[in-house]
């Protein structure tokens, strides 16, 4: 039963709608009717900058995190990497938004810095490199998703096998972008320091 709890709290804290909520604060409006009308730091940045998406991108990584610290204490670092998974679910399709919520990769680097700080790096620099190289976020987004079994896989088999649910849940929810990459007219990352 504990473990059934912590899975659910696990995404009641994932399904937390740091972006929405952050914009609403700021006076800049319902983040749903603007841009791609996606809650995740990517839209926050075109309607409030880049300082506001940094802070939503912390606080989705920080709720992903909570539920990945939460499933070792229950029962160990492979629950905890599925606790994290059940946090990205929550964020990707949270109960209070009627399930339409981000596309997990803030989260997803929550989970990675908290399971493993290694793959952490590695991710983090790979996204970086391609992301500011091509100008594309999502390409960058679709090697990460490539990537992480296979780093989850080098730390154990019950690791890995989280990670592959949570690469092939958000290569879900990118799979617009991928069709937009594959047809070439995916749109580049617009820097806005301030909005």
């Amino acid at each position: 039963m504990i473990y059934i709890i912590t899975i659910m709290v696990s995404y009641l804290l994932g399904s937390v709608p740091m972006g929405l909520l952050l914009t609403k604060l700021a006076g800049k409006g319902d983040l749903r009717k603007v841009g791609s009308g996606n809650i995740g730091a990517t839209n926050v940045m075109r309607v409030g900058g880049l300082r506001m998406a940094g802070l939503v991108w912390i606080l989705d990584m920080a709720k992903a995190i909570a539920a990945v610290f939460i499933g070792c204490y229950v029962a160990g670092d492979a629950f905890g990497a599925w606790c994290g998974f059940a946090a990205i679910v929550g964020h990707c399709y949270p109960v209070w938004l009627r399930f339409r919520g981000g596309k997990g990769i803030s989260s997803l680097f929550g989970v990675l810095l908290a399971v493993s700080p290694m793959s952490f790096v590695v991710c983090g620099l790979e996204w970086l490199l391609v992301a500011l190289s091509s100008g594309i976020s999502s390409l960058g987004a679709v090697i990460v998703f490539c990537l992480i079994p296979v780093l989850g896989f080098l730390i154990s088999t019950s690791v890995g096998w989280a990670f592959l649910a949570i690469g092939l849940l958000c290569m879900w929810r990118h799979r617009e972008n991928i069709k937009r990459l594959i047809g070439g007219n995916e749109s580049k990352i617009e820097w806005k320091w301030k909005k």
